[in-house]
């Protein structure tokens, strides 16, 4: 079953060109926007229910094929904040960097996205 979009596709790619044209300028409903289609792109990419991406305090969604989690707290999940999840949505940011970093943090198994990223 494909992922449930929660943003329109079109104004999800308008959001995330305004926002990379000027991300400290975007707004918070731009910002919002962004990360709402991105992450449903990448739900979309990769269907499952086995991986928790947040980005807090606008999105979050279950992906990638593998044990269903139904409830409680995820076996894994993966969270960063708007600007680094839209930085590497569009390939400003490498995965392996933001988590080195600390930028985003992984627990669990099925957490690397790096095969899933850049999305736009």
């Amino acid at each position: 079953m494909p992922a449930r979009r929660r943003t329109d596709p079109a104004d999800g790619r308008a959001a995330l060109e305004a926002w990379r044209a000027d991300p400290a300028g975007a707004d918070r409903r731009t910002r919002a926007t962004a990360v709402r289609w991105t992450t449903d792109e990448l739900a979309e990419r990769a269907p499952g229910r086995s991986v928790e991406v947040r980005v807090p305090p606008f999105a979050a969604v279950q992906c990638i094929d593998g044990p269903v989690h139904r409830r409680g707290t995820p076996p894994a999940v993966v969270e960063t904040d708007a600007a680094t999840w839209l930085a590497l949505a569009v390939g400003d940011l490498a995965w392996g960097e933001a988590v080195a970093s600390g930028s985003v943090a992984v627990s669990g198994e099925r957490t690397d996205l790096a095969p899933y990223l850049p999305l736009a």
